[in-house]
């Protein structure tokens, strides 16, 4: 098959969405031992360790080249990351997998109303009402957990909604928020650097705060068990080097809104490995939210690029 400037980067993006699926799985195994502070530390120190070698000599030409607006921006974008991560990876603690995963995924919600005012890009028709159908999927698997549809129609237990779960849900929105601001400015800053360049900029960025802040919470780096160290080791590699750097990629080529709206696609991929390795089944409220969500991003890929 070939690949063309107008294909490649829809093809990249559907990787990227394949790897970031296997996160919440790695995190749940790493949790069993790692605090999840901890578990982002690893995620974005050992992803940036990875890179080193290969971006090390193009970042440091390009990085004396940038303007301090730029450096600024670039420790911006590092730094939302940092928290995107930490906020939502503890959220996996006080929730369930598929709530968490929802939630994080409105990241589209956001990018898509700061958009026109920050990056000046103008949200098209079939982007907003691939927006709304599939953020409409994603609050349908968000309240599968405590709902059930029946031949009385909706019923909800009211048990169910405890502090723990909106201890877990706030957080999880919370890192949607972050990683909106992670990736407008991402689509904005990344223009005038290389794809290497950028990614090991922000990378370590965040892997730096999140060191700074588990210092602060005097968590222990160190001590756990092997197989913790594999997960966490798994969690860089797949969800974040091929995961996300394939959306950064993307950034270059697409608009940030319909990007972030592919990620919507994250928890139907989520889902279905939680099935498998977390023997969690998707009820027919969860499938039916991800056949909302999925047709949100056929929708979004009609967008017409200029």
């Amino acid at each position: 098959m070939t690949w063309n400037k107008q294909t490649l980067p829809y093809f990249i993006i559907f990787i990227g969405l394949m790897a970031v699926s296997s996160a919440s799985v790695f995190i749940r195994f790493a949790q069993k031992d790692v605090p999840s502070l901890v578990i982002a530390a690893y995620r974005l120190t050992l992803a940036t360790l990875i890179l080193f070698p290969f971006c090390l000599k193009g970042f440091i030409k390009e990085i004396f080249q940038t303007t301090w607006k730029q450096k600024t921006a670039l420790m911006m974008s590092g730094f939302f990351l940092a928290l995107h991560f930490s906020t939502w990876i503890t959220s996996l603690e006080y929730t369930r997998v598929a709530s968490s995963v929802v939630l994080v995924a409105t990241t589209p919600l956001w990018v898509a109303i700061l958009s026109p005012f920050l990056l000046k890009e103008r949200l098209d028709r079939w982007t907003a009402v691939g927006l709304v159908v599939a953020l409409i999927g994603t609050v349908i698997v968000a309240i599968s957990g405590n709902c059930q549809i029946n031949l009385t129609g909706l019923k909800c237990n009211q048990e169910g909604f405890q502090t723990r779960d909106l201890i877990g849900d706030g957080l999880a929105l919370a890192g949607a928020l972050f990683a909106s601001g992670y990736m407008i400015i991402g689509r904005k800053v990344q223009q005038g650097l290389s794809f290497s360049s950028y990614i090991f900029s922000v990378y370590g960025s965040a892997a730096i705060v999140l060191i700074i802040l588990v210092l602060a919470s005097r968590e222990a780096l160190v001590g756990y068990r092997e197989i913790s160290y594999f997960w966490m080791a798994a969690l860089a590699i797949i969800p974040q080097l091929i995961g996300h750097s394939s959306f950064n990629w993307a950034l270059k080529s697409l608009p940030a809104a319909y990007v972030a709206i592919t990620l919507l696609g994250e928890p139907v991929g989520t889902v279905i490995l939680s099935m498998v390795f977390l023997k969690e089944i998707p009820t027919v409220m969860e499938v039916a939210g991800g056949v909302f969500i999925l047709v949100g991003i056929l929708l979004a890929s009609r967008l017409k690029r200029k």
